[in-house]
């Protein structure tokens, strides 16, 4: 069954073009989850700004091509496009080539995950899969089971289970 979802584009909330683009070579076989650690967004408004901000810090700061992350996720539940699909991202340092990267817009180690957001997660996971973006039995990680950080924070980890089950 197609599961559609959606989702804000890149021209709608702003993006500035990435320097270069390089496909993923097949399905994504994991998806890392993140969370922004800046403030929670409230309203398209907010986001937007937001999301320009996270895009030029990873590329005039971190010498990123583009934003890090395939799509990011607001407190609302809506959904914007980062790198968007069958992108190679810059999320998790040595594992990008083969996954897909999801950030929640927020600081999870103090805000509380929203049920739109989780909801959104499950149905963008869904349909990545349903459109063959992602591989169906793709193994669902916390950035912090990658490397050593804090990411997605404490209430984003504790939810992982819901997700692995939900998708």
């Amino acid at each position: 069954m197609e599961q559609t979802v959606n989702i804000v584009s890149r021209l709608q909330w702003g993006a500035a073009a990435p320097k270069q683009k390089e496909a993923l070579k097949g399905s994504a076989q994991r998806v890392v989850i993140h969370h922004t650690a800046l403030q929670n967004c409230r309203g398209l408004p907010d986001s937007k700004e937001h999301l320009v901000s996270i895009q030029s810090m990873h590329m005039n700061q971190r010498g990123f091509d583009d934003i890090g992350y395939n799509f990011l996720i607001g407190g609302d539940g809506t959904v914007f496009e980062g790198r968007g699909w069958g992108v190679v991202g810059a999320h998790t340092k040595g594992h990008n080539q083969d996954s897909l990267g999801i950030a929640f817009m927020g600081n999870f180690n103090s805000d509380k995950l929203t049920e739109e957001a989780l909801r959104s997660v499950k149905g963008l996971l869904l349909s990545g899969v349903s459109q063959n973006y992602i591989d169906p039995e793709f193994v669902l990680y916390g950035h912090r089971d990658l490397a050593s950080t804090q990411c997605p924070g404490d209430n984003v980890y504790a939810a992982l289970s819901h997700l692995r089950s939900g998708a």
